[in-house]
């Protein structure tokens, strides 16, 4: 530190600090947002005071067991009288009390170092709790334990036993929150004192209460058999204290698609997808369809592929058709290929090029008196003259 506080400034320095930290939201308490796909879990400043506290005492042990300890008890205590409450021992313990990435507690100790330094100087004998007298007293950011809100009230269930010791009180020990109680599993209730859904009292006294696990569709149970069922789960009916499934399949209850079927589970049910063959159906596979798709047709109880291949459906020259689940398509046979829809013969290495051959740029083919096909440079006007007189 540059300089020793001025003892003048700490009662106005306070209320102004006490001033600003009450208005809603501080901006130099909010974190940097991150990005928009992880929102970010937002820490009541409560929290950065209690950390910058317990760094603070952290603090306090290394400087005492880092400068003494050596075994010289006698000059040991003469110098530790000197150096337990000197500037020198603060400077070295705020030097360190926030690390270099914890941007909320530099903010934090800039504005309340003058704080703290009136406590190290003048508070410590009367307050001698840093924590209550900084963080809950002067900067009013925190409440005690079993407390929460601006004015601290107590939480549901009393401040000694918050929810009932088997829940988390929302915003305890800070001045935010809504004092709701985030129950365990098994609990429930404004202060977490009855059993939740699916459980029951298993044990219970003045200050003991033992929640256990229902018979799995039991919403509501006197016991964990299946025949102590009081109230059943979605999807299951009491039937003489026993939850039977129901059948959403068999009553209507069931939303499917068109082209879909039910099938019942237990305490639900699934729509899964009728077979490619059909056109809705009541079941799996080609023997449940109401009707059947284009590309098959009913054999007996099923619907069977159409063999279009079976009728001349392909027109080209030297194609064949190939059957296909539902359809079909035409291919070009064996030892032709495809070249701008359609079907010339493959050329071997080494043979002569047969059937309509493509002209080479600039060139047109022609016949010659002997019937072979001739290539030949155009004349005239037009690139190629005779093709536009056929």
């Amino acid at each position: 530190m540059a300089s020793l506080p001025r003892r003048g400034l700490v009662p106005p320095l306070l209320w102004g600090l006490s001033l600003f930290l009450s208005l809603p939201g501080p901006v130099w308490l909010q974190p940097s947002p991150p990005p928009q796909s992880s929102p970010p879990t937002e820490l009541h400043p409560c929290h950065t005071c209690r950390g910058l506290v317990d760094s603070f005492n952290k603090g306090l042990e290394r400087t005492i067991r880092d400068n003494f300890g050596g075994g010289n008890t006698a000059w040991e205590e003469e110098k530790l009288s000197k150096y337990k409450d000197s500037e020198t021992r603060l400077v070295e313990v705020l030097e360190s009390v926030c690390s270099k990435s914890d941007f909320e507690c530099h903010r934090l100790l800039e504005l309340s170092e003058e704080l703290v330094e009136s406590w190290w100087f003048h508070k410590q004998q009367e307050a001698p709790d840093l924590f209550q007298w900084l963080c809950s007293d002067s900067l009013k950011l925190c409440c005690p334990s079993g407390t929460f809100g601006p004015s601290c009230l107590p939480c549901p269930g009393g401040p000694e036993k918050p929810c009932g010791g088997y829940g988390q009180c929302e915003g305890e020990g800070t001045r935010g929150g809504s004092g709701r109680c985030d129950c365990q599993a098994g609990y429930g209730g404004e202060a977490c004192g009855q059993c939740g859904l699916g459980y029951f009292e298993a044990e219970r006294n003045a200050s003991h209460l033992v929640c256990s696990a229902c018979f799995g569709p039991c919403a509501r149970c006197s016991g964990p058999e299946e025949s102590n069922c009081l109230q059943c789960k979605k999807g299951w009916a009491l039937h003489h204290l026993k939850c039977v499934d129901i059948d959403e399949c068999g009553t209507e209850r069931a939303s499917c698609g068109a082209n879909q079927f039910c099938v019942n589970t237990e305490g639900s049910y699934e729509c899964r997808d009728c077979a490619k063959a059909c056109l809705g159906c009541m079941g799996a596979g080609p023997g449940r369809c109401k009707k059947c798709s284009p590309g098959y047709q009913q054999v007996g109880s099923k619907c069977l592929d159409v063999d279009e291949c079976e009728t001349e459906v392909c027109p080209g020259e030297n194609q064949q058709c190939e059957n296909m689940e539902g359809s079909y398509r035409c291919v070009c046979a064996e030892g032709y290929k495809q070249i701008e829809g359609i079907c010339v013969k493959e050329q071997i290495p080494g043979e002569p090029p047969s059937g309509p051959q493509k002209p080479e740029e600039g060139r047109c083919l022609s016949r010659g008196r002997t019937g072979k096909t001739l290539l030949q440079a155009p004349t005239g006007p037009s690139p190629c003259p005779w093709a536009l007189s056929a």
